[in-house]
C-alpha cells in the first residue's frame, strides 16, 4: 500500500515491510498465544512482550519456492498490496517464525508438515545470521512452504513520529502437531504461552509491556473459544496507523479502541505518544 503521511510529515521515515505471526494452540483454559519478551538491547521494541516477527528481508520471495496453499494473488487481495510484496510477506512470516521460535511451517509434501525441527538447528542459525535465504534452505531440504497454515489477520503501521517505522502484516498460525516453540533466539529474553486473558492481566498489572498493536490482537483473540475458530475467522483488514493527537491538551496516540488501551495501563502516562510494534 502507499505510505500515508500527515501534513508537515515530509521528513517521516518510510516504513519497512514486516511480518508478525500469532502462533496459537489449544490449552486447558482455551486458546493460548506464544509471546516473547524482547531483550533490552534491541534497537526496536526493547523489553516489550510481542509476537514472533520481523522485517522482510530482500531475499524473501525473490526466488522460486515450492508453495502449497493460497497463491500470492490471494494474499495480495487480503492485504491490499501487490503479488510480489504479498509473496515476500508470507515468506518473511514463515522465516521469522522458524528463526525466532523454531516452528517451521513447511513439509516434505504439500499436505504434510515437519514434526521435529531439531534437525534444522544449524540452518536456523544461518537464517538468523542471514547466511542462508529461506528459498535456499527449503530447496536444500526439499521442503514445501505451507502458506495454507497461515491466515491474514491485521495491518498496523508505525506512526510518523517514530524514527524507526514498520508496515506490519499480522498473521495467525496454529502450532503444528509435534513441533515445539522455544526461546532459542538472540532476540528473546523470555518466552511463554498464555491465554489472551492472562496476557492482558499481566499487562494491566505492569508485569509485561504491550504496545498497542500487540494489545489489540490479544484483545481480539480473546473472543474465540478454540484455535479452530480463530483459524476460520475472516477479520476485515484495514491499515491502522496511530496518529498523534492533542485533543485533550496532551500528546497522545489515537487509534481504534485507544481509550481502552490507555485506561488499562498501570501508568497511562509512560507510553503516551509512543507506539512501535
Amino acid at each position: 500500500m502507499s505510505e500515508t503521511k500527515a501534513p508537515g510529515d515530509s521528513q517521516a521515515a518510510p516504513p519497512k515491510d514486516a511480518s508478525t505471526v500469532m502462533l496459537v494452540r489449544d490449552g486447558a483454559s482455551g486458546p493460548e498465544i506464544f509471546l516473547q519478551r524482547r531483550v533490552g538491547a534491541m534497537a526496536f521494541a526493547a523489553g516489550m512482550t510481542v509476537f514472533p516477527g520481523g522485517g522482510v528481508d530482500p531475499s524473501d520471495g525473490t526466488a522460486d519456492i515450492d508453495w502449497a496453499g493460497p497463491e500470492p494473488a490471494w494474499w495480495a487481495a487480503r492485504f491490499a498490496t501487490t503479488e510480489p510484496r504479498a509473496k515476500a510477506l508470507v515468506c518473511a512470516a514463515v522465516r521469522e517464525t522458524f528463526e525466532e521460535c523454531g516452528v517451521l511451517l513447511a513439509g516434505p509434501t504439500a499436505d504434510t508438515v515437519v514434526a521435529d525441527t531439531t534437525g534444522y538447528r544449524d540452518a536456523r542459525g544461518k537464517l538468523e545470521r542471514r547466511e542462508l535465504s529461506l528459498a535456499g534452505f527449503l530447496a536444500a531440504e526439499k521442503l514445501v512452504l505451507r502458506a495454507d497454515l497461515l491466515r491474514p489477520w491485521a495491518n498496523w503501521i508505525t506512526p510518523v513520529v517514530e524514527p524507526r517505522r514498520y508496515d506490519t502484516r499480522f498473521f495467525v498460525a496454529v502450532l503444528p502437531q509435534g513441533q515445539l516453540a522455544d526461546g532459542a533466539t538472540s532476540e528473546a529474553a523470555e518466552v511463554q504461552w498464555r491465554t489472551p486473558a492472562e496476557a492482558l492481566q499481566r499487562w494491566r498489572a505492569g508485569t509485561d509491556i504491550l504496545l498497542p498493536p500487540t494489545w489489540s490482537q490479544l484483545d481480539a483473540l480473546g473472543e474465540f473459544g478454540s484455535t479452530a475458530e480463530i483459524f476460520a475467522a475472516e477479520p476485515v483488514i484495514e491499515p491502522i496507523m496511530p496518529v498523534l493527537s492533542a485533543d485533550t491538551g496532551e500528546r497522545m496516540l489515537s487509534f481504534p479502541d485507544g481509550e481502552r488501551y490507555f485506561a488499562g495501563l498501570p501508568d497511562a502516562s509512560r507510553l503516551k505518544g509512543s507506539v512501535r510494534k
